[in-house]
């Protein structure tokens, strides 16, 4: 690749790597040049750009960025499509990080082309959140180093998210004569909430004297009750093997794993098994909202992640929390953590279809009408939820849709134009989507593969909250609109859409650019729907 400030005459096909702007706007880093651009740009005066110029050894940057993420994420992951040269995987489940080390290191030492960055291991990870994500660095990546990268995650990915199972624990408290009846309740509460925050239930609760005997049996009427795993908090720290914990699950027929462990808070506590169900003696600690070694134990637990006395052992780096005052603890204010938006599509089919002479959605594409297979196209997108705003013979485009996943609503007043349609579609949106897709229900062929370029760009931090698709400099549909907009869009009036917002927040505009015509086809006359069923659909 060829980096540097070249002459206009030369950078044809080159990519912008610093936004330029010339008398009727702005020309952003990252397009790529066409003639017209040149000569846009000389017609203002500049002679001279910075830009990238591909050999034929390299790959693009969202290229490159797109073929690592496909492969580095397993199970409970999916990639976003790549922007900027960047691609991010984000979680399918609420889970636990598991990242392969090793490789990711090896992948990130290859060439500081390429990046990878991931969750913590053992992170707790909520669904939809970022757990990894690819950057490319430059323009393009050289060709045999994203091979080389490519050989390094071969067929076993760098990380996945293993989902936490719902297991009904078992809990056991034991009790001194000294014993307060607020601490056994304080303890109850503590592992109510931590094990609800895991997705699972706790079930049987016994609280027995701090003996070998009674707690013996106590582990023993839970295991007949199908508890999984047992958890007993002891009236007295655990100190010795010999201790009453540790000799009642002996005694009971099961196997101390491991007693103690290098973290703190959490040293005194003791992992076990009872043929195939965890037994932990859970540290005086963890009564704590605080995060404590337990709680990494436990986490792997409900997740059905293996633990054995080597993974306890080397929690000792980064194992000192009691010194780490800006540890977030999960019980007292979680950190923000990056998500895959929520996106909720509108489709509006509501108009008059002037220009056709007949209702263009009820027209038949392929067998059958128009509308369905926009909306089964929109489907496909595996998105929050699909609206659909109906008007003019709502009862026959109701009909067209049976059977169909989404949620219809009618706008009465659809004589009045396109934005009373909008508003109606806006105010069907859930309170927690974080973005709309406004999307035509004539326009059957867009790309998949575009809508999910548009919301890779997404991202309200970086003002990038209205995602529009361009063909070959053509703005089209559909748009991605960002919720803080959705009050504006809500109060335009007349037979218009929202274009104008596009000019009002032209700082919060991204516009993606797509070889895929279908982003500016749709089926307003007869000639346009006959040129539509001639093209192949997605």
């Amino acid at each position: 690749m060829r980096f540097g400030e070249i002459l206009l005459s030369e950078a044809e096909g080159a990519t912008l790597a610093h936004s330029v702007k010339h008398a009727s706007g702005l020309f952003k880093k990252g397009r790529v040049l066409s003639a017209d651009d040149i000569s846009t740009l000389l017609a203002a005066g500049i002679t001279k750009v910075f830009a990238a110029r591909f050999g034929p050894g390299d790959i693009p940057e969202d290229a490159a960025a797109s073929a690592i993420a496909g492969v580095a994420g397993g199970e409970g992951t999916v990639a976003q499509a790549a922007f900027t040269g960047r691609a991010n995987l984000h979680s399918t489940v609420h889970g636990l990080a598991l990242v392969d080390v090793e490789r990711v290191r090896a992948l990130n030492r290859l060439h500081e082309s390429l990046t990878l960055a991931t969750a913590a291991q053992h992170a707790v990870i909520e669904a939809r959140q970022m757990v990894a994500t690819v950057k490319i660095i430059p323009f393009a990546v050289p060709r045999q180093i994203l091979e080389k990268a490519l050989a390094i995650v071969g067929s076993k990915p760098l990380i996945r998210v293993a989902a936490f199972r719902h297991r009904r624990a078992g809990l056991i408290i034991t009790r001194l004569p000294q014993s307060k009846p607020s601490l056994i309740v304080k303890s109850e509460t503590a592992m109510r909430q931590r094990i609800s925050e895991l997705d699972g239930e706790l079930g049987a609760v016994l609280v027995v004297d701090h003996a070998i005997a009674a707690v013996r049996e106590a582990i023993a009427d839970l295991r007949r009750q199908h508890c999984d795993p047992i958890l007993v908090f002891g009236a007295s720290a655990i100190v010795d093997r010999g201790d009453v914990i540790p000799a009642a699950l002996t005694a009971a027929g099961g196997e101390v794993v491991h007693l103690g462990m290098p973290v703190d808070p959490g040293n005194l506590m003791m992992y076990g098994r009872l043929d195939d169900i965890p037994v932990i003696g859970v540290p005086s600690c963890a009564r704590s909202p605080k995060v404590n070694g337990f709680d990494w134990v436990l986490e792997r637990v409900m997740a059905e992640v293996p633990v054995t006395r080597e993974d306890i052992m080397d929690m000792g780096a980064g194992g000192l929390l009691a010194e780490i005052p800006t540890r977030p603890s999960p019980r007292e204010g979680k950190s923000t953590v990056q998500r895959a938006p929520r996106v909720v599509a509108i489709v509006l089919a509501a108009g008059q279809s002037t220009r056709m002479g007949a209702n263009k959605m009820l027209a038949d594409f392929h067998g059958e009408p128009l509308i369905r297979h926009t909306v089964l196209s929109v489907l496909s997108w595996s998105l929050h939820n699909t609206i659909v705003v109906t008007g003019n013979e709502a009862g026959k485009i109701t009909a067209a849709l049976e059977g169909l996943a989404i949620n219809i609503v009618h706008n009465a007043d659809y004589a009045t134009g396109l934005s009373s349609s909008l508003k109606r579609g806006l105010k069907a949106v859930p309170d927690d989507a974080d973005a709309v897709l406004v999307c035509l229900g004539d326009m059957p062929v867009v790309e998949a593969g575009t809508v999910r370029r548009l919301i890779a760009s997404f991202n309200r931090d970086e003002h990038r909250t209205i995602c529009v698709p361009v063909y070959k400099g053509r703005r089209g549909n559909p748009v991605l609109w960002g919720r803080m907009h959705l009050a504006a869009m809500a109060a335009l009036t007349g037979d218009q859409g929202a274009r104008p917002l596009i000019e009002q927040f032209a700082g919060e505009v991204v516009e993606i650019n797509t070889p895929h015509d279908g982003v500016v086809l749709d089926a307003d006359t007869p000639e346009a729907l006959a040129a539509l069923k001639s093209r192949s659909v997605p």
